[in-house]
């Protein structure tokens, strides 16, 4: 069963973030679904992704590799065939418990400078918790990602 780790943005952005994420997961072995809301922004998010610093080998969902992308970025409703073992959630992405229950492990990406963000974050994890998935809270907002109780 895996767990969810919220990470609370409030010096960066998900950009920044991304990289030691999907660095870790791939370390232990783990394909990775990284899900969005939005269409249009997981484009540029590609993008992105192929521009930064580093290389982390990836593909937007709906291509004719799909199941051989180490990282493959999705839409909701938009199932992952690479047999991803860790998620990562941005823009507030659902991200159901029985979904963590079959994961190595779940990462929800939230700005808590955006306040309907924070209340989307909020809500699930109250959702995750009350689905038995265990929980993790990270800040950023002490300069350094921190695990808080």
């Amino acid at each position: 069963m895996g767990s969810a780790l919220f990470y609370h943005l409030t010096r960066s952005g998900p950009a920044q973030l991304l990289p030691m994420l999907v660095g870790k997961s791939l370390q232990a072995g783990w394909r990775v679904e990284l899900r969005g809301r939005d269409r249009a922004r997981q484009a540029a998010l590609d993008e992105n992704l192929w521009l930064g610093e580093g290389f982390l080998p990836h593909g937007l969902a709906g291509g004719p590799h799909d199941a051989r992308q180490p990282v493959l970025l999705t839409v909701e409703g938009q199932a992952a065939a690479n047999a991803a073992r860790c998620l990562i959630a941005l823009d507030g992405a659902e991200v159901a418990g029985a979904e963590c229950q079959a994961l190595e492990r779940a990462c929800i990406v939230f700005d808590g400078n955006d306040p309907q963000a924070l209340e989307r974050a909020r809500a699930q994890w109250r959702a995750l918790k009350e689905a038995q998935v265990a929980a993790e809270y990270w800040s950023e907002a002490g300069g350094r990602w921190e695990r808080r109780q």
